[in-house]
């Protein structure tokens, strides 16, 4: 008998749609349903990394919550985007990836039966890792506003309650690439203020943005230094998913309880991997500005083909949202059909939200397929939606 804290985890999708795409073996199929890129990692962190292989003290458990140098890289690094300064000893623990880094700072955060506010849709692996840590979803929408995303401030302001102890936020956010306005950001501050919850903050697509608005970090909000908690990780801006490195900074009240809870699920780092990820984050060239310019033009190709059809603009992150129930297909039909007929691999977002919002939603990732190969998108959806 399953145990109650899987029973309301439906998994992601994401497994089964590149299970499918890799049985199939076709080389001209559109991979579009998983979050890869193939941008590749700054050299300098391969270079860190291949070295790290052949030493002895990056092939050990120690030091539990980090290596100095990333460590100090990665507590720099919220500091800049905030304009809050940490202390690497005493706020800053390193994670086995940023949702490894999400679950702990959940653990140390709530009780059963507590809520988290997250907007909807969201991704599956967040929602999911709050049931784990035995606490409850509250869903806020996002609505589609002049071709974009914005979030719903009256749903947010019901949301908040007696059991509200976690606002989980992310900007660029994922699936839908929404970027949080200024007035956004202060309806989050109200709703963290007149509560006591606490802001814990996916930044794992900071700086992956398409617009002139720039990213507002939470804790350089007045008054949610002392309340905002970061998660970081070098897999999306560095382009470093094997790594599984990321990193939780926040205030010295809750870093303690976050280091115990890391050390009594993970235990540890991938000790290989942590130099690497230091030379990301201290490289003189990460190469974000020339991914981010690369992304872009794939993000507009898409956009430019698809005009015609339902689908939602991203201002960041890798990917974007068609709603494919405007157009009379549940999802997993629509995503069915585009691989059978279209030679597209993608992911409906069933149990990324509420069915009826985040449920009518195919997802299209372009952070993995060049430009060359997007072009023609629009005939491959014709081809498998007859539209």
């Amino acid at each position: 008998m399953t145990v109650s804290r899987l029973r309301e985890i439906p998994g992601i999708g994401v497994d089964k749609m590149g299970n499918a795409a890799d049985a199939a073996g076709d080389r001209e199929m559109l991979r579009l349903e998983n979050l890869d890129t193939d941008i590749p990692p700054p050299a300098a962190a391969i270079e860190a990394t291949l070295a790290a292989v052949t030493r002895d003290d990056a092939n050990s458990y120690l030091p539990f919550l980090g290596i100095e140098a990333l460590r100090r890289a990665a507590a720099a690094r919220v500091g800049a985007d905030s304009g809050v300064a940490y202390d690497w000893r005493s706020q800053c623990v390193i994670s086995a990836g940023g949702l490894s880094g999400i679950l702990t700072a959940l653990l140390a955060l709530v009780e059963p039966g507590d809520e988290v506010i997250i907007t909807d849709p969201a991704y599956a692996g967040l929602l999911n890792r709050i049931r784990l840590a035995g606490a409850v979803p509250r869903l806020v929408p996002l609505l589609v506003v002049d071709g974009g995303w914005r979030l719903d401030l009256e749903a947010l302001a019901a949301a908040a309650g007696a059991k509200t102890r976690v606002i989980l936020t992310m900007s660029p956010s994922m699936p839908s690439g929404v970027v949080h306005t200024k007035e956004e950001w202060q309806a989050v501050a109200a709703v963290a203020q007149g509560t006591g919850a606490w802001i814990l903050h996916d930044a794992a697509m900071q700086r992956l943005l398409y617009s002139d608005r720039p990213a507002l970090h939470p804790a350089g909000l007045d008054g949610l230094a002392d309340k905002t908690i970061s998660v970081g990780s070098v897999s999306k801006e560095y382009r470093m998913i094997g790594w599984r490195v990321g990193w939780v900074v926040g205030p010295r009240g809750i870093m303690d309880d976050i280091a115990l809870a890391s050390l009594s699920n993970v235990v540890c780092q991938v000790g290989i991997a942590m130099p690497g990820a230091a030379a990301a984050l201290t490289a003189e060239d990460d190469g974000i500005v020339a991914a981010v310019a690369d992304w872009k033009s794939r993000r507009d190709l898409i956009l430019d083909e698809l005009a015609d059809l339902p689908v939602v603009r991203p201002d960041g992150g890798w990917s974007l949202l068609i709603d494919t129930a405007a157009l009379g297909m549940d999802p997993a039909q629509a995503s069915q059909r585009l691989f059978d007929k279209g030679r597209i691999a993608a992911t409906p977002m069933t149990g990324w939200g509420d069915a009826e919002r985040a449920g009518r939603y195919l997802r299209f990732v372009f952070a993995n397929e060049p430009v060359e190969r997007l072009r023609g998108i629009r005939e491959r959806l014709r081809a498998g939606w007859g539209l």
